[in-house]
């Protein structure tokens, strides 16, 4: 990131304290926690307000912030019903802070274009509003944070929510919530836990309210200012689209055994191992690997951390993961678990990943397999946009999990189609190639250079280990060398590392 890019950077209205990103560890936090305004409930207060009257009851007006959860992905509609109702009142200007956008709020596109969203603050962004965003149609460039580095922003301030609007699976006339019960059912609430705890009001948005205290609580009545119920806040299917899937690719397959083995031989599968594996088909495909070896070693591990997928929650349930720190689930069985299962713990977004707290579970992780659109030859990742640029994807956990874990693996073709995935230089620094060890592709294993330890160690096995700059030889032998992408010189979007640093920016598409 270059002196002169920041310099137009700071002259952006509210951008105007960003500095670039120097290292993973480099910034520190020099803040006190943000504050909130005092709440006062008298007793018999009734919280149920109905959906036309909510945006009164809040005193929603032009300028705004408000917020969303991602947690039900390609089934919510909390999003789309509220947004409507905020553009029939005729406020406008609205940011809207969503934990990610998912290709469901497509139908919020003619709500962008009339101007009642003129700013987007989120960890992913595609479709239609990924174009939108790139066609340089936002009042300012669109904010793509780290889920730790949401939390972190919510925390300190930087990110001020007026309104955050909570989809609330269950949720009782007292204002206690949780994901885990009710017709739309979705899991760990944690990506909203700290939006209930730092946003100005909080509405929870339901369609199912019950009349009873509710036994399992994620999110308590003391931070919830008002309820509103509907006749659906989404369609639970929705959750497990898109990248939570188990590979049956024969390619795919080959990586995970490689992934399997990489984590055998580096001396970190051990009993009380703790680790995270993404939702990516690789990394799930890997998870069953491991387990063949754990089980053959009789080997438990201490805990499993991040998203959890139905596979993971068997795991747990079969006694080969003791506890599991959860924010966001994938699937129908990994909600089930969290519902049920003691040892399976939900956790905050800001507890999972926030670097600016005492100690995020991200920094337990012996290793972390993730997944990537592209790598470069100094080991920076690419999860956000594709190979031509576009929009597709999420920081999400990734830099976070990177950062954290002992041992970061990151797993991926080395082609697809005819596009080589490891490049020169990634079309977006994402997650910066200080915090990655170890490149696993179909083709052969690279160690990053500053990880001797580990590159000495695997060197004495018969998997296929080489030097970074021979699988990009091998790329472009195989697929040739792609043409340079071409971009407008407008800056439509900012990569926030999760420190609040710059890492990268976004150019318009031509």
């Amino acid at each position: 990131m270059n002196k002169v890019i920041i310099e137009r950077i700071n002259k952006i209205p509210g951008f105007e304290k960003k500095i670039a990103y120097a290292g993973p560890f480099v910034a520190k936090p020099t803040k006190r926690m943000a504050g909130r305004p005092v709440k006062y409930v008298l007793p018999g207060k009734n919280k149920l307000v109905d959906l036309k009257s909510i945006l009164d009851a809040v005193e929603l007006k032009d300028g705004m912030t408000i917020s969303f959860h991602h947690a039900l992905r390609n089934g919510d509609l909390v999003i789309q019903k509220i947004v409507a109702m905020i553009s029939a009142k005729g406020i406008r200007d609205i940011m809207l802070s969503s934990s990610s956008l998912s290709l469901v709020q497509d139908a919020l596109l003619p709500y962008f274009e009339n101007g009642t969203i003129t700013a987007v603050d989120t960890s992913g962004a595609r479709g239609k509003i990924g174009r939108f965003i790139q066609m340089n149609k936002l009042k300012k460039p669109a904010l793509f944070r780290t889920h730790g580095g949401r939390a972190r922003a919510i925390e300190t301030g930087e990110l001020h929510i007026d309104v955050a609007f909570i989809a609330a699976p269950a949720c009782d006339v007292f204002g206690n919530i949780n994901g885990v019960q009710g017709k739309a059912a979705c899991g760990s609430l944690g990506y909203a836990m700290p939006d209930a705890e730092y946003a100005d009001k909080v509405v929870a948005v339901t369609d199912g309210l019950v009349r009873e205290p509710l036994e399992y609580i994620s999110i308590p009545q003391t931070q919830v200012d008002y309820i509103v119920e509907v006749d659906s806040i989404g369609d639970p299917a929705g959750i497990a689209t898109g990248s939570i899937r188990v590979s049956k690719n024969p390619s795919e397959l080959v990586i995970s055994k490689y992934v399997a083995e990489v984590i055998k031989y580096s001396g970190i599968l051990r009993d009380g191992i703790i680790f995270q594996f993404g939702s990516g088909g690789i990394a799930i495909s890997a998870a069953g690997f491991v387990q063949k070896e754990m089980q053959k070693q009789g080997i438990k591990a201490a805990a499993g951390v991040g998203g959890a997928s139905g596979f993971l929650t068997e795991m747990l349930e079969n006694g080969y993961i003791k506890t599991f720190f959860d924010p966001q689930d994938f699937d129908f069985k990994a909600i089930e678990s969290l519902r049920t299962n003691s040892r399976h713990h939900e956790i905050s977004a800001s507890a999972y990943a926030n670097p600016f707290s005492a100690n995020p579970y991200v920094n337990l992780l012996d290793v972390a397999v993730l997944s990537a659109t592209e790598i470069d030859l100094d080991f920076n990742v690419n999860v956000l946009t594709d190979s031509y640029g576009k929009l597709i994807g999420a920081p999400g956990g990734h830099p976070d999990a990177a950062a954290g874990s002992k041992v970061t693996i990151v797993a991926l073709p080395l082609l697809r189609g005819r596009l080589p995935m490891i490049l020169e230089r990634v079309q977006t620094v994402v997650t910066p190639g200080e915090t990655v060890d170890v490149v696993v592709t179909d083709y052969g294993i690279a160690v990053n250079p500053r990880r001797r330890d580990l590159y000495e160690r695997l060197k004495k096995t018969l998997l296929p280990v080489m030097e970074i700059e021979a699988l990009y030889t091998k790329a472009q032998r195989l697929a040739g060398t792609a043409a340079e992408n071409e971009f407008g010189e407008n800056i439509c979007g900012l990569v926030e590392y999760r420190d609040g640093t710059i890492i990268d920016v976004i150019y318009d598409m031509l």
